[in-house]
C-alpha cells in the first residue's frame, strides 16, 4: 500500500462534463438572438412545407389595437402558442394566422380624446378624414403589438396578419351582413337598448361590465282611478319602487304577480323624517310590506285586508305626475294595471312601474298589452327639449358623473304627493367597458338581426333558426373546455334577445342596405334586395375600403338601372363590432389559403368573457350565415390576478407588465408561469410567484445542462441497444415510454400543467436526484465500459425527448439547448416532430422491482442523512451500512443490483436478520432497517471511494476500477 497517496492528482484522467451551455441564462439578451434566427432561417413557412400533414387550425380571437400588452395578453397568446406548437409536433400542419380588431368604439374613443385635447369637434370634421384618423391609428398599434407579441415567443404568420380592417375583410363583413338582408333575418326595430350616453351610442353586452354604484331609490305612490271595486277601500295607494326615478315620466303600466298575495296597509306611526303619512292605506305583496314599511321609515303599521292578484285585473291607476303644475296635460292619461310573469317577490313591493322604452321585461309587457313606447330621452341621456318641467335635463352629464334628472324626478313626486319614501342603494350596475360611465336602457331605432324568425337559406341541417342552430350546435358540433363553458354559453344563447347590429358610430363597417322612403320598417318594401347592388358595393369595398361608402355619389354609382336612388335612403350606422368579428370565420378561414377548407377552425381559444363576446357572436354570425357553429372546439381560460387574488388596476397599482417581465427575467419564464398555472381558473401572478417559476426554471436548466457536459463527445458508436443494458437504464426507458403517453395525452388535452408538472417531477426527482446522482460515478470514473456507453445512450435519448417535449412550453431555452448539440445551419429543436418512443421499453415488472429498491434506498439515504447531520461524517461515500431487510422478495431484488452504487456508499451489507434496536426506520417503509457503519479502507484518489484494495494496483492510491480505467 502506498503511503502517501495525497499529492496524486487524477483530476485531468476524469470524463468531466464539459459544455458551453451557461448555468445563468440570460434570457432578456438572448432571447432576441433567437428570434431573429428563426425569422432568418424562416420556421414558420419552413414547416408548411412539410407534406401530407393533417390541418389543425387554432383560429386567433382578434385583440384590439389601442395599446400594449397586458398580462391578460401575455397568458392568452402563450396558450395559443403551446397549442399551436405542440399540435405541429404531434405531427398535424398546425397555422396560426393572428389578427387584429381594428374598428369599432375603442380606437374611435382614442382619437374622440385627441380631438378634445386639441380643442376639436369631431361632428365637424369630414367622416372620411376622421375614419382615416382612425385606420391610421390602428396600424401604429398592430405595428406594435405585433412585436410585442413577437418577443414573448408566439410563432405564426406575422407577415400576413388578418386586420378587420383590411379591404377584403371590409368587403366580406358587408357580404356576410348583407346575407342576413337577404335571408329576410334584417329588421330595424324601436326597443330598449343597453346604451352609452357619454358615447352616444348602443352597446352589446360583451361591452359593458359591471360596478358598484350608488342609486337613488324611491317607493311611489300610484293612485286608482277606476276598477278598485273588488278592494275594500276606498282611498288607498299601490306602491312600487324603483332605483331609476328617471324613467317615471316615461311609465306606462305598471304590472303585478298573478300568483302574489297582496294587502292593504294602514300607516299608524311614522319616523320625523318618513315620507309617509298616518292613516294612510298602501296595496303591497304581503312578503315584502315589513321591508317596505322600514325602507320608507313607517315604524308602526297594520294590515286591513288581504287582496288577490284577481282582483287588480282591469284596474287603472292615474301617472304620478297626473294634472302636476306646468305639465301641459303630458302625464293625464291612464296607467293599466297588467299581470306580468317577471314580476317577484325577491325584492320591492311586489309591483313593477313599466316603461316599455326603458327594460326589456317593460318591453316584452308592452309588446304583449299594446302599450305605447316613448321617446323622452335623446342620445345623450337627455331628456327631449319640449318635456314639461324636465326639458333638457340629463341623466347621465358628458363626464359619466350623475345628471339631476333623478332629483328633480324625485323633488316633482315630493310636489305631487306621490313620493310614498327615498333612500340611497349601492348595488351592481352596468358600465361602458371603454367610458367606465353608467349606461342606461333607451328605447331607439336599431338594426337587429331575427333570432327566432325562419332563415330562408336552405343550410337547416342544424335548425331554422339562428337560436336553434346555435343550440344545436352547441350540443353536437362542439367540444367545450372546460365543459362548464357548454352550460355558460347555451343558458345565454337559449335567454337572449335578438341581436342589435347597429352602432351610431363613424369607424367601423356601414350597415350596408338602404330603405325605402315614406316606409315603415314593417312594409315588406323597406329594404332593397338587390343581388346586383349587393355585388356591386362588395366590388367596391374590396378595391376601395369600407370609406367609399361615405364618398358623394356612391349610392346612384352602385344604384346603377337597377333603383331609383331618389326612393331610398341610405344608412350610415355601422356594424357592431363584434359582427366584424364574428365574420372573422368567413374571411380568415374561408377565403385564406392557410385557413381552413371549410372555413371551421379546429379551436378557439379566449377567457371565459367570451361566452358573451367573441364566441357568442361567431356562433350568432355563422349561425346566420353558413347554418352552423364556425368550431369545433371551444377553449376557455380565466382572468388574471394579483398574488393576493384582487383584480390588477393601476389605481391599486398592482398590474404584471410582461415587457417588464421580460426585462428582468425573459419571456421563457413568462411562458413558464403559464405553463405551470390552471389556466382553466383565475391565475394568480407576482413578483414573489415570478421568483418561484425562475426557481423552477433554474432546476430544469441545471438538469439539460448535466446532460449535455455528459453527451459532449457522444457519436453512433457509443451508442448500446437497450436489450444490452442495464436494468436501472432500462428503468428510466420504461419511465421514458410512460411519459411519451403522458406528453402526447396532455398536449392533445391543452393540459399544459399536467405536462410541465410530469416532466419537471421526472427531471427534477427521477433524473437529478436519483438517475443522475447515481450514474456520475460511472460517467466521470468508468474507461469505455458498457455502463458508461449505456448511461450516454439513455442521455442522448433522454435529450432528444425531454428537449422536444419541453420546446412548445420553454420556446427559447430549448432551442438554445438542442443548438448545443446540433450546430448545423437551419437546425432549429422547432423543425422536429415528437420522437417516437417504443412501446416495447415499457416494462411494468421491472418497474415494480424498482419501486421496492427505491423505497430501501429511501430508509438509507435517510440514515446516512443523520449521520451527516450529527458530522460523523461529510459524504455518504464514507460509508458501509448494514441494511436489514424482512421481505425476502425485496431483499433478493437488491441482491440483484450494486446496491453501495445506487447508494452512493463505498460498501454495503444485506442482511434478512433481524435489525437491533437502535437501527434507523422509517415508518413509512415498514420491513427496512439501517446500521450505520464507516467504510473500511482508503480513500480512492480519483473516485473517493473508500475500499480495501486502494494503494495495491498498478497506480498510485487508487481502486481496481480506477486503476484499470487508467490504462
Amino acid at each position: 500500500m502506498c503511503a502517501d497517496t495525497t499529492a496524486v492528482d487524477y483530476k485531468d484522467t476524469l470524463n468531466l462534463p464539459e459544455t458551453d451551455f451557461p448555468m445563468r441564462a440570460g434570457l432578456p439578451q438572448r432571447e432576441p438572438e433567437w428570434l431573429a434566427r428563426w425569422a432568418e432561417i424562416g420556421i414558420y413557412d419552413r414547416l408548411r412545407e412539410k407534406e401530407g400533414r393533417t390541418p389543425f387550425i387554432l383560429h386567433d380571437g382578434p385583440p384590439y389595437a389601442n395599446g400594449h400588452l397586458h398580462i391578460g395578453h401575455a397568458l392568452n397568446k402563450v396558450l395559443k402558442d403551446f397549442i399551436v406548437r405542440s399540435q405541429q409536433m404531434l405531427g398535424k400542419d398546425a397555422r396560426y394566422v393572428p389578427g387584429w380588431d381594428c374598428h369599432g368604439l375603442p380606437i374611435e374613443w382614442k382619437i374622440e380624446e385627441k380631438y378634445r385635447a386639441e380643442g376639436k369637434n369631431k361632428d365637424e370634421v369630414n367622416v372620411v378624414d376622421f375614419r382615416q384618423e382612425c385606420r391610421k391609428f390602428a396600424e401604429g398599434w398592430v405595428d406594435i403589438q405585433r412585436e410585442e407579441f413577437k418577443r414573448i415567443g408566439i410563432t405564426g404568420n406575422w407577415p400576413q396578419p388578418y386586420l378587420t380592417m383590411d379591404f377584403h375583410a371590409e368587403r366580406v363583413i358587408a357580404e356576410e351582413f348583407m346575407k342576413f338582408l337577404m335571408n329576410g333575418t334584417l329588421y330595424q326595430g324601436s326597443k330598449p337598448v343597453m346604451w352609452s350616453p357619454v358615447e352616444k351610442t348602443a352597446l352589446a353586452e360583451a361591452e359593458v361590465e359591471y360596478h358598484d354604484h350608488t342609486s337613488h331609490q324611491v317607493w311611489v305612490r300610484f293612485k286608482p282611478v277606476s276598477g278598485g271595486e273588488k278592494i275594500s277601500s276606498e282611498d288607498f295607494s299601490v306602491v312600487i319602487w324603483t332605483t331609476t326615478p328617471w324613467t317615471i315620466p316615461q311609465n306606462r303600466a305598471v304590472a303585478f304577480g298573478p300568483t302574489i298575495e297582496y294587502g292593504l296597509y294602514k300607516v299608524t306611526e311614522v319616523h320625523e323624517h318618513s315620507a309617509a303619512t298616518v292613516g294612510e292605506v298602501v296595496l303591497l305583496a304581503n312578503s315584502l310590506a315589513e321591508s317596505v314599511m322600514q325602507g320608507v321609515r313607517v315604524t308602526a303599521f297594520e294590515k286591513v285586508a288581504d287582496v288577490a292578484a284577481d282582483a287588480l285585473e282591469g284596474m287603472v291607476l292615474a301617472h304620478p305626475y297626473r294634472g302636476a303644475e306646468d305639465a301641459n296635460g303630458e302625464w293625464d292619461y291612464d296607467v293599466p294595471m297588467l299581470p306580468g310573469d317577471h314580476v317577484t317577490e325577491e325584492a320591492g313591493t311586489g309591483f313593477v312601474h313599466t316603461a316599455p322604452s326603458h327594460g326589456d321585461d317593460d318591453y316584452q309587457l308592452g309588446l304583449k298589452f299594446g302599450l305605447p313606447m316613448t321617446y323622452n330621452v335623446t342620445e345623450d341621456s337627455s331628456y327631449r327639449k319640449d318635456l314639461p318641467i324636465f326639458a333638457g335635463m340629463h341623466i347621465i352629464l358628458p363626464d359619466g358623473k350623475e345628471g339631476p334628472a333623478n332629483v328633480a324626478n324625485i323633488k316633482q313626486m315630493a310636489y305631487t304627493k306621490a313620493l310614498f319614501g327615498k333612500a340611497k342603494l349601492k348595488h351592481s350596475y352596468p358600465h361602458s367597458w371603454r367610458s367606465k360611465a353608467p349606461v342606461i336602457y333607451r328605447n331607439t331605432p336599431q338594426w337587429f338581426a331575427a333570432i327566432d324568425k325562419d332563415v330562408n337559406d336552405g343550410q337547416d341541417t342544424y335548425g331554422k333558426t339562428i337560436r336553434e342552430r346555435a343550440l344545436t350546435s352547441i350540443d353536437k358540433l362542439v367540444k367545450w373546455t372546460p365543459q362548464t363553458g357548454r352550460n355558460r354559453i347555451y343558458s345565454m344563447i337559449e335567454a337572449r334577445p335578438d341581436w342589435v347590429l347597429s352602432r351610431q358610430r363613424a369607424w367601423g363597417v356601414p350597415l350596408t342596405c338602404f330603405v325605402k322612403k315614406d316606409t315603415l320598417p314593417t312594409d315588406p318594401d323597406f329594404l332593397l334586395r338587390n343581388e346586383a347592388i349587393n355585388a356591386r358595393i362588395c366590388e367596391a369595398f374590396e378595391a376601395e375600403g369600407a370609406d367609399v361608402w361615405y364618398t358623394e355619389g356612391f349610392k346612384e354609382k352602385v344604384f346603377g338601372s337597377d333603383a331609383n336612388p331618389e326612393d331610398y335612403n341610405q344608412v350610415f350606422d355601422v356594424l357592431d363590432v363584434w359582427f366584424d368579428s364574428g365574420s372573422t370565420h368567413s374571411f380568415v378561414l374561408r377565403d385564406r389559403p392557410d385557413g381552413a377548407a371549410d372555413g371551421i377552425a379546429d379551436l378557439y381559444l379566449e377567457g371565459t368573457d367570451q361566452h358573451r363576446g367573441w364566441f357568442h357572436s361567431s356562433m350568432l354570425q355563422a349561425c346566420g350565415t353558413k347554418g352552423r357553429a364556425p368550431y369545433k372546439g371551444v377553449l376557455t381560460h380565466g382572468f388574471t390576478l394579483d398574488e393576493k387574488g384582487m383584480k390588477m388596476s393601476k389605481s391599486l397599482g398592482n398590474t404584471i407588465v410582461p415587457q417588464e417581465v421580460i426585462d428582468q427575467y425573459g419571456a421563457d419564464i413568462l411562458r413558464l408561469w403559464v405553463a405551470q398555472t390552471d389556466y382553466t381558473a383565475d391565475q394568480r401572478i407576482g413578483d414573489k410567484i415570478i421568483k418561484g417559476v425562475a426557481d423552477s426554471y433554474r432546476r430544469l436548466r441545471n438538469t439539460m445542462r448535466f446532460m449535455l457536459g455528459s453527451l459532449n463527445d457522444f457519436t453512433e458508436a457509443d451508442r448500446v441497444a437497450p436489450a444490452d443494458m442495464p436494468e436501472l437504464e432500462r428503468w428510466v426507458l420504461h419511465r421514458l415510454a410512460e411519459l411519451d403517453k403522458v406528453v402526447r395525452e396532455g398536449y392533445s388535452a391543452y393540459d399544459f400543467q399536467g405536462v410541465f408538472q410530469a416532466l419537471f417531477n421526472f427531471a427534477t426527482v427521477d433524473l437529478s436526484a436519483f438517475y443522475f446522482d447515481i450514474r456520475k460515478d460511472a460517467l466521470y470514473c468508468d474507461g469505455d465500459t458498457l455502463q458508461r456507453r449505456a448511461s450516454r445512450t439513455v442521455l442522448d435519448i433522454l435529450f432528444k425527448r425531454l428537449t422536444t417535449w419541453l420546446a412548445p412550453i420553454l420556446a427559447f431555452t430549448m432551442e438554445e439547448v438542442w443548438l448545443e448539440r446540433h450546430k448545423d445551419e437551419g437546425a432549429s429543436v422547432h423543425l422536429v416532430d415528437f420522437f417516437d418512443t417504443p412501446s416495447e421499453w415499457l416494462d411494468p415488472e421491472l418497474a415494480a422491482k424498482w419501486a421496492a429498491i427505491r423505497k430501501v434506498r429511501r430508509v438509507v439515504t435517510a440514515a446516512l442523512e443523520v449521520q451527516r447531520r450529527d458530522k460523523v461524517i461529510g459524504a455518504s461515500l464514507e460509508a458501509a451500512p448494514v441494511v436489514h431487510v424482512e421481505d425476502a422478495g425485496t431483499l433478493a431484488a437488491l441482491k440483484t443490483v450494486t446496491f453501495e452504487d445506487l447508494c452512493i456508499t463505498s460498501g454495503i451489507e444485506l442482511t434478512n436478520d433481524a435489525a437491533p434496536a437502535e437501527a434507523y426506520r422509517m415508518g413509512e417503509v415498514e420491513g427496512v432497517a439501517v446500521v450505520f457503519e464507516k467504510a473500511e479502507g482508503e480513500k480512492c484518489q480519483r473516485c473517493w471511494k473508500i475500499l480495501p484494495d486502494v494503494g495495491t494496483h498498478k497506480h498510485e492510491g487508487v481502486c481496481a476500477r480506477c486503476d484499470a480505467a487508467l490504462g
